[in-house]
This record gives structure tokens, sequence and C-alpha cells, in this order.
């Protein structure tokens, strides 16, 4: 009898870059191999990387140390390696030489080659193939897995806006749009699989249709997919504020399965810093999309990201950030220290921050943004909320999870029957990043 093969898939970074782990997960489902989440047992071991971080990539390198010592017990252990830390330009040579021991390599442009990578690793070959440029159609790949009850769908691949830090365009390619009926229809398809809220995926969703004829945007998608039946939430990432248009807004206020959130990343609230940044918006444009949302939605939550010590950053530039951060008062920023990335401008740029500065600013900003996440937190005790039961946490298995339509996550005393509802719940206790809450009506 043939033994059962096992596949540890990992994800390093974004959601697309998760979404691509479970593409490759699904790519060796169709192989034969069992999913897993034991290294010592695996047969298959996939890390799919990112490159946006250093502290990121760093990561990675140590685990495919790791990966070195579990594979000098077992032999017959196959490692892959994928993603954007790979799709750099000239790093595959360098990774191929640090780590010796890793059998496959593979970009983010031929995923849908996986399969035959992974028949020449098990015939002992090595295997190594990196694409420079995607292919004109969007890539053959799995969708969605099925049976789960949230799905990331993506809607398209790549990135146009070549920000002078960011290397995503680089490694992701120029922007290709899925067609509307294709995501329709995925979604459709995981809805009568079990599932009950989907995030649209993209690099900046809200540039998603530009190239279609006739006009088809990013608010006629999610007008059509609010329509679905079935369905109970929708939500999406990443929006660019320079193409967040009232269109969109608007459609967003009038769904009604379109969940009231906005990942909106600013990066800094400095003109001067978001023209060196090549944004293409200023902080009074941002402002005036934020206004726009509050008009509309004015209980809906807004996020961010910020990045503190971009090259240049004076204090006053500093100090401009944790400006904006007060007027506009988010329920959660993702805040990181700039880091040069090879092959964009900024990395090229004089005036570098010191570490040590750049270290004091995070930190100060971090103890504004918390403040204010426990604030915005505490004003939502004694209010009632819908969630969307996800399951037991993962802490307490007593308590179940759940998120709010403004993704803040509440625990509660549950039962399983309610796993995949909408129930009310009333929020009791708030710390800055969880709410503990009281179900409305417990006969459910």
């Amino acid at each position: 009898m043939e033994k059962e093969k096992k596949v540890v898939t990992l994800a390093y970074g974004c959601q697309m870059s998760e979404r691509d782990a479970e593409t490759l997960k699904q790519i060796t489902r169709q192989e034969g191999y069992t999913s897993s989440d034991d290294l010592a047992s695996a047969d298959l071991v996939i890390i799919n990387t990112c490159c946006v971080r250093e502290s990121a990539e760093n990561k990675i390198l140590g685990k495919i140390g790791e990966l070195k010592r579990l594979k000098e017990k077992n032999p017959n252990l196959k490692i892959a390696i994928s993603g954007c830390m790979v799709q750099q330009p000239g790093a595959l040579e360098k990774l191929q030489k640090r780590a010796p021991h890793i059998d496959i390599w593979t970009g983010t442009h031929n995923l849908h080659e996986f399969s035959a990578l992974l028949h020449k690793a098990e015939q002992g070959e090595k295997a190594a193939e990196v694409w420079k440029e995607p292919q004109k159609t969007l890539e053959s790949t799995p969708l969605a897995e099925k049976g789960k009850l949230q799905a990331n769908v993506n809607i398209m691949y790549g990135c146009n806006n070549f920000c002078s830090y960011c290397i995503v365009p680089h490694v992701r390619g120029r922007e290709r749009s899925r067609k509307p009926e294709e995501i329709i229809q995925e979604i459709k398809d995981l809805v009568a699989s079990g599932c009950r809220e989907v995030t649209l995926l993209g690099q900046n969703v809200n540039s998603y249709g530009k190239e279609f004829s006739p006009p088809y945007d990013f608010a006629d998608l999610l007008q059509e997919v609010d329509q679905i039946p079935g369905l109970l939430r929708v939500r999406f990432i990443t929006s660019h504020p320079k193409d967040l248009s009232d269109k969109l807004i608007s459609v967003v206020a009038s769904g009604e399965k379109l969940c009231e959130h906005f990942h909106l990343p600013i990066q800094s609230g400095s003109n001067f810093i978001l023209e060196r940044m090549n944004r293409k918006y200023t902080r009074e444009y941002y402002l005036s999309r934020i206004s726009k949302i509050r008009e509309l939605l004015p209980q809906a939550s807004l996020t961010t990201d910020i990045i503190v010590g971009f090259p240049g950053e004076s204090e006053t530039d500093f100090e401009q950030t944790l400006e904006i951060m007060n007027l506009i008062q988010y329920s959660h920023a993702f805040t990181f220290m700039y880091s040069k990335r090879s092959g964009t401008l900024a990395a090229d740029m004089e005036d570098q921050i010191p570490l040590d500065i750049k270290k004091r600013r995070l930190q100060r900003l971090m103890s504004v943004q918390n403040a204010q996440s426990l604030e915005w937190r505490q004003r939502m005790i004694g209010k009632t909320y819908e969630i969307l039961v996800e399951g037991p946490s993962k802490t307490n298995p007593e308590r179940f999870t759940g998120r709010t339509r403004g993704n803040e996550l509440v625990v509660f005393k549950g039962n399983s029957n309610i796993i995949g509802s909408l129930v009310n719940i009333q929020i009791i206790e708030a710390s800055t990043w969880t709410l503990v809450g009281e179900i409305v009506n417990p006969e459910m």
C-alpha cells in the first residue's frame, strides 16, 4: 500500500501571498498530497515568500536554514520556495547558492507550472523556473478552496503604481483584471460549498477593470457580488486612496452584504514625503476621501498602513503623520519602519534616516495608535453588533470568535451550532485588540 504523502505549506506576507500558498496547496492535492501542519512528518514543504520588508526576508531565510537540518534527518523530503522573494531580479542565483538543499524554485508568474516542477523534483532533479514577465492571459491556477466558511478571491493581479519604496510591481507585474463573470461564478461555487464570506483581493482593487471595454469598474463588480444568494459578507483589500471614487463609497454604503470597513493606506501625513513616495495624492485629497466615507458611512471602520523613517523624513514630516492620525482616529494601523528594497528608487535616495531615529518614531507612532485603538473599542461597549461566527477561539475552545462588519474581533460564549451564522452581540469589555461580548438572543 502506497504511503500517504503529506505537504506543509507556509505563507509569509500579505493576503495575496496567502492566496498563492492556497493555490499551491491545491495543486499538490491534485498530485496526491494531503495537507499537514507537521513539518517532522512532511514529504513536501512549500514556503511562499514575501520581500516587501527586510524583516520578512530575514524570517524566511531563517526558516530555510531550519529546513536544511530537517532534510539532513529526512533526505527524501522535498522543499519548494516560491513567491515574491524568488521573483526579484537576480535573486534566484543568489538564493540557490545560499540554499543548495532546496529542490524547487518558482516565482509569482508561473505558479500554474508547479506540477511539472514537482514531478521533476520527485525524480531526484533540481527544478527552477522563474518567468520574468507574466503571460498575457491570467494564470490558469486552481480557484479558492471550497468548503470553508471564508475565502479569499483574486480579482486582479499586479500593480501599476510604482511607489518609490515598493518592490511589488517588479515581482507581481502590471495590473491584469479577471473577467467579472469568472469571479462571480467562482464565488457562487464557493457559496454552494458552504462559504459565507469572501474577501476580494488585489494589490489595488480600486483600479480593477480599467482595461475593460465597455467600462466596468470595481464598484460594478461589488454590486454584482452583493446580489449573490447565500453569501453573507463581502470584504475587499487593498484600496489605493488615489482611486477611491465617490461611486465606490456610495456602492458600499448602499450594499446589503458589503462590509463597512476601508483599509486605506496613507503611509505618511506629509505632502513632501508622499511626493517622494510617489503616492500620487496629497494629505488634503486623502482627508477628502475620509470625509466622503464619514458622510455616507459614519459607522465605518478605517484602518491604514504607515511607514516611518522614509528617506528625508524630518521631525516636522513625522509630526504631520501624527496629526493625521489624531484627525482620523483609525481603529487599527499597521506601522512599519522604512527598510531599503533593492531595485526601488527609495533605496538610492539620499538622507536615509538612522535606525535609532526610525525606532524612536515607530515607538511613538505605535503608542499613539494603541491609545486610539483602545478608545475606539471602548466606545463600542454597551452597543450591539452583527457578528459572523467563525468558530472556537484559538486560545480558549470554550469561547467562540467572530468579527463585526467593521472587522473588529469579538470573543463570546456560544456553541458549535451557530458557526457560520450571523448573531447579535452586545459588547461588554474592550481591550486594545479584542472585544468581549454576549449573545443578545442566547436561545440560538
